[in-house]
């Protein structure tokens, strides 16, 4: 890995938003340790890009379309193992942050104080330290002995990461056969899947799907 005090981290930065890419940019391109050398506008760019390029630390927008920063980040930690990963959200949220801690990130900053976090998260993550966005310790570690004094468990993946690939498909509006060419499987299958995601969420139709992946950040309204 490249070290602060001689040529700046070489930073892979996705989001799908070009006004909060070239934001974030300006942020990290002002400090001497830190460079965007690449941007990607969703999950499966910013994936072919780390491929491609000599990077030191991904920062991925959560809701993206095609693949979200969640299922990239899973996709970056089996193809590049130890790529540090920050994932960048709108969303304050207990689930979304064990997720990506799940998903390898080692850290989780918020886009309203992005001016304030993010160059502290991209060196602790550079360190190979976790980042936790300031407040969050005390929702999370509460969180964390509520459960275990009531003896739940962390909260669990409603489904699995097939089906979730298959619901943001679906909610993007594509059609089963659409779905199978994108992702090597056939439309049967593809319709087994939504079938299953029905029956396990308790919906009843597309727009009751596409609903819940707005609400658990798989797509954006």
């Amino acid at each position: 890995m490249n070290h602060p005090d001689t040529t700046p981290a070489r930073i892979l930065l996705a989001d799908d938003h070009t006004l909060v890419r070239r934001g974030v940019r300006l942020i990290l391109d002002a400090e001497p340790d830190l460079s965007v050398v690449a941007e990607a506008a969703d999950g499966a760019q910013a994936i072919t890009q780390a491929r491609n390029l000599d990077i030191d630390l991904a920062v991925l927008d959560i809701a993206m379309p095609r693949l979200t920063g969640l299922q990239a980040a899973r996709e970056l930690a089996r193809i590049r193992p130890g790529l540090p990963i920050l994932m960048l959200t709108m969303y304050d949220n207990e689930q979304y942050f064990f997720e990506a801690l799940r998903a390898g990130a080692s850290g989780y900053v918020l886009k309203s104080v992005a001016d304030r976090d993010l160059v502290e998260a991209c060196r602790a993550a550079l360190r190979d330290e976790p980042f936790i966005y300031p407040g969050a310790e005390t929702a999370l570690i509460r969180s964390y002995l509520d459960r275990a004094r009531s003896g739940e468990a962390l909260p669990d993946r409603p489904i699995t990461e097939r089906e979730e690939e298959i619901l943001k498909l679906v909610a993007e509006g594509h059609s089963s056969k659409e779905i199978g060419d994108l992702l090597v499987i056939s439309p049967k299958t593809v319709e087994r899947h939504r079938a299953n995601l029905l029956q396990k969420l308790g919906l009843r139709d597309r727009l009751e799907l596409t609903r819940y992946a707005i609400r658990v950040g798989l797509i954006e309204p």
